[in-house]
């Protein structure tokens, strides 16, 4: 049996968009014991995950002997883990010096990626199409698993109970960036006009946020509940799969590029995302995904993507957001 370590640190987000790598390399190495190494916060993403047989979480103690490691990621702490384990054959990332090089020649392209606007710029190819090529693996629009459990679909199903919105259509909205990218979310003002007119238009709106925003909009149901518009929200301190759970019961997602979009989307839900300074082209969409970039797109990505623009994050329509739900749904996501 071959022993296989996979590394993948990174954010949630970039963990659950690396999960579609374990059915390929398990169809190709179908003689495999495969481990993965992963941070505390990622831990949740696999349970139930068929194709893990052992999670390792950072800083346990792991054999220092594969068949093959696939280190995905760029992190200093990743690439000394691939440095230092034994294996046959390494794929991936390591440390040279301060820096990440390539294991093998098909990962280069992924770290031209990072510190070549040029190519950043002109890259049409996808995030998973990126990981496999370093991996060396066909890519067959493998779809991340999130494999809720029973008592997990049940959460959300009590949810839907709790809030009397049983059989009604429900559009889940995260509002929630990172502050690495300050432009990369929505106006508050436009999201405010958004669910006015999604409610007028016979949805129900879920506002999901985590522990950073928490605070942040105390006063945000209540002024829409005064206009009209009552709204409901996930508790902010719900788990990764209380989340997903969450996400599980609504008809749409409205998000920008952000960990909700790729649970979303690993859950099989029609999605909206919008797109302000960071790349749409490296999104994989799986005939899933609406992508609404910014016209201002151009002039702030990549060279600009950390600046904040008050003009830029209001230069993407209601309207379009809205048509992108209200109108039937295609599986042509822009390019």
């Amino acid at each position: 049996m071959e022993k296989i370590l996979i590394i993948k640190l990174g954010a949630l987000g970039d963990v659950v968009r690396t999960l579609p790598v374990l059915p390929a390399i398990k169809q190709k190495h179908p003689n495999s014991e495969i481990t993965w190494i992963t941070k505390e916060s990622s831990k949740d993403l696999f349970n139930n995950n068929k194709y893990v047989d052992n999670l390792s979480i950072l800083g346990d103690e792991i054999p220092k002997e594969f068949d093959i490691v696939y280190n995905f990621d760029i992190e200093t702490q990743a690439t000394k883990i691939a440095m230092n384990t034994n294996a046959k054959q390494k794929f991936g990332f390591y440390s040279q010096g301060d820096y990440a090089a390539p294991f093998n020649v098909s990962a280069e392209y992924y770290l031209n990626t990072l510190f070549d606007d040029e190519l950043k710029k002109t890259n049409r190819k996808t995030y998973q199409e990126i990981m496999f090529g370093a991996a060396e693996i066909p890519y067959n629009q493998e779809i991340p698993e999130i494999n809720l459990s029973e008592e997990e679909i049940t959460f959300g199903k009590k949810f839907l109970e709790n809030n009397d919105l049983v059989g009604k259509k429900i559009i889940g909205l995260h509002l929630g960036s990172s502050p690495r990218w300050p432009s990369k979310a929505w106006h508050i003002d436009k999201v405010k006009e958004f669910i006015i007119r999604a409610k007028e238009s016979g949805f129900e709106i879920l506002v999901f946020g985590g522990p950073d925003e928490k605070g942040k909009f105390d006063s945000f149901a209540e002024e829409l509940e005064e206009k009209g518009a009552r709204i409901y929200m996930n508790n902010f301190d719900n788990t990764i799969r209380e989340f997903a759970s969450l996400v599980n019961i609504c008809d749409n997602i409205v998000c920008g590029d952000s960990f909700s979009l790729h649970i979303a989307l690993s859950l099989k839900k029609p999605t909206t995302a919008l797109f302000f300074c960071t790349t749409p082209h490296e999104i994989e969409g799986y005939d899933l995904l609406t992508k609404i970039t910014s016209p201002m797109f151009e002039e702030f990505f990549p060279e600009r993507s950390d600046q904040y623009s008050e003009e830029l994050v209001n230069s993407i329509s209601v309207e379009e957001v809205l048509d992108s739900i209200l109108e039937p749904f295609t599986s042509t996501p822009d390019s």
